[in-house]
């Protein structure tokens, strides 16, 4: 009798490893549910839309592709730009260096340098249109006389009275006028805007002035003066010697435009001498301070 409760004791014993205790159970179970993931819980699926396009990804990316290769072209195009531009630039300044090497800093004219002449440099940016302007009426007196040259020797070949000493005079005028305008009313008008020196603007009025009744003179043109102006053209004409006759037109029209055109200058440039207070005595105490030098060097 008295061994029958120690064998249930023993029984129990036995069956407590088998089985858990029901709180170790509770537990357990608590935990594995913890740990499942809850497929309502994630927000990941709601993220994505079910009707969005499966390649919209793929496009954009393309888009991303191509507009970074159209930049990295355009990059491209505008170093290739710079890089020309510096070539350019170094080849400006190599030929520059070789020119003054050869000549000092004279750069006109250009097929053989004898002074320096450079408007966009020299000259007050407020004067350098009307220098520029200047230079252009220069140049085209220096076409008017070659064109006056051709047209004499049409002259002379259409049986012109004075054909002869029209053509020796217009072959002598036109080398001779053009160096002698450049120096003794271009350049000082050019001098004086750049210095504001009163000794350049009395020269320049002095032998500006000789010149306008010069184009006068050769505007009318008078048989033997060398000249095809108007009356050598009209003489060609009724002769019917066309080519002469429009060959002087031209020349005609050169000194009239050269001519009209110093003309308004001259009274723009006494106006800007007198506003500026340049006097003769100022432009003699020039002359008799610095001498020659006042007139022929730049500095």
């Amino acid at each position: 009798m008295v061994d029958e409760p120690r064998e249930g004791q023993n029984a129990i014993q036995r069956e407590a490893p088998e089985g858990r205790p029901p709180k170790q159970k509770r537990q357990k179970r608590l935990q594995e549910l913890e740990n499942t993931k809850d497929p309502f819980a994630s927000t990941a699926s709601l993220d994505v839309n079910p009707f969005d396009d499966p390649f919209a990804d793929q496009d954009s990316v393309h888009k991303t592709s191509q507009y970074s290769h159209e930049f990295v072209a355009s990059r491209t195009a505008e170093l290739d730009h710079r890089e020309q531009d510096l070539e350019r630039r170094e080849r400006e300044l190599h030929q520059k260096a070789e020119n003054i090497r050869k000549h000092g800093r004279n750069n006109w004219p250009p097929f053989f340098p004898l002074i320096y002449h450079d408007i966009a440099e020299e000259v007050p940016e407020a004067s350098r249109q009307l220098i520029t302007r200047l230079y252009l009426l220069w140049l085209i007196l220096a076409g008017t006389l070659i064109v006056n040259m051709v047209a004499c020797i049409f002259v002379l070949t259409s049986g012109g009275s004075d054909g002869v000493k029209d053509l020796i005079i217009s072959i002598i005028i036109a080398p001779v006028i053009s160096v002698l305008s450049f120096l003794l009313w271009y350049r000082p008008v050019y001098n004086g805007y750049m210095k504001e020196q009163s000794l350049y603007y009395y020269v320049y009025f002095f032998f500006c002035g000789w010149h306008l009744a010069f184009s006068l003179y050769m505007l009318l043109g008078i048989p033997s003066t060398g000249s095809a102006g108007i009356i050598q053209t009209i003489q060609r004409f009724s002769h019917g010697a066309l080519v002469a006759g429009i060959l002087g037109v031209v020349a005609t029209v050169g000194w009239a435009i050269q001519g009209l055109g110093n003309a308004f200058y001259y009274r723009q440039i006494w106006a800007h001498h007198a506003a500026a207070g340049h006097t003769m005595e100022k432009a003699k105490s020039e002359l008799a301070t610095q001498g020659a030098k006042a007139y022929f060097t730049r500095g």
